[in-house]
């Protein structure tokens, strides 16, 4: 038997859940290399890339990584949108915690993998917002970010035209918020994109509100979904 067939059989043989949590791994990583990466590499070269090359790796990570697993894992790569669907019941409570660990475990191997592949610059890119704004404001613009992403995701979800470009209406949104909304609150939409670089790098400051504004935003866009659609 050739080694292709072995590894074909032995992923035949996984249970759904431990596909979904490997695939949940992988994209993880995907995503929050693009997206940490993009800024550190950026950095080294002081800034020349600027904010739309920024925008657009984790445009492209997000988009692969759906395209790679939508089919199998949903592609939530971010505990906030597993949330989300988990109010519109699209897992269940049983799976919440098995999508929680492998984000963070893809996140965690992402962030490793970017500070030995690429550099520690900007302190691995752990997310921070711009504290010249009223804090009320930068929770709330975090607030919007992760709830535009959520929406896009839900309207990508239940839209059967849409699903074709659902890597590129999710990326799109996510590399949009970036662009025009990082300056404020930093544009993370992603808990556990924020914790991995947070616990690499030991900056732990802005940690709080990356994991609250996230889940406010997603939970709002899923409760509105769950009862009008």
């Amino acid at each position: 038997m050739s080694k292709e067939s072995i590894l074909a059989t032995a992923i035949e043989r996984l249970s759904s859940n431990q596909k979904k949590f490997i695939v949940e791994v992988i994209g993880t990583f995907i995503v929050v290399v693009f997206a940490t990466g993009s800024v550190v590499i950026d950095a080294k070269l002081n800034g020349a890339l600027g904010i739309p090359f920024i925008a657009f790796a984790p445009f492209v990570g997000v988009a692969i990584g759906v395209y790679l697993f939508g089919k199998i894992s949903m592609a939530h790569f971010n505990p906030a949108v597993t949330l989300g669907f988990l109010i519109t019941r699209h897992i269940s409570k049983g799976q919440l915690l098995l999508y929680f660990g492998a984000e963070i475990v893809g996140a965690l191997l992402g962030s490793l993998f970017v500070k030995y592949a690429f550099g520690s610059e900007v302190n691995l890119r752990a997310n921070s917002p711009s504290y010249t704004y009223p804090l009320p404001l930068i929770f709330g613009v975090e607030v919007l970010a992760s709830a535009l992403l959520m929406a896009v995701i839900l309207v990508v979800v239940y839209t059967k035209g849409l699903k074709r470009f659902g890597g590129i209406a999710i990326g799109g949104i996510v590399g949009l918020d970036i662009l025009f909304l990082a300056f404020i609150s930093g544009a993370s939409m992603n808990p556990a994109r924020s914790f991995a670089p947070a616990l690499v790098s030991g900056v732990w400051v802005n940690l709080w509100l990356y994991w609250s504004a996230t889940f406010v935003g997603t939970s709002l866009v899923a409760g509105i979904f769950k009862k009008y659609f």
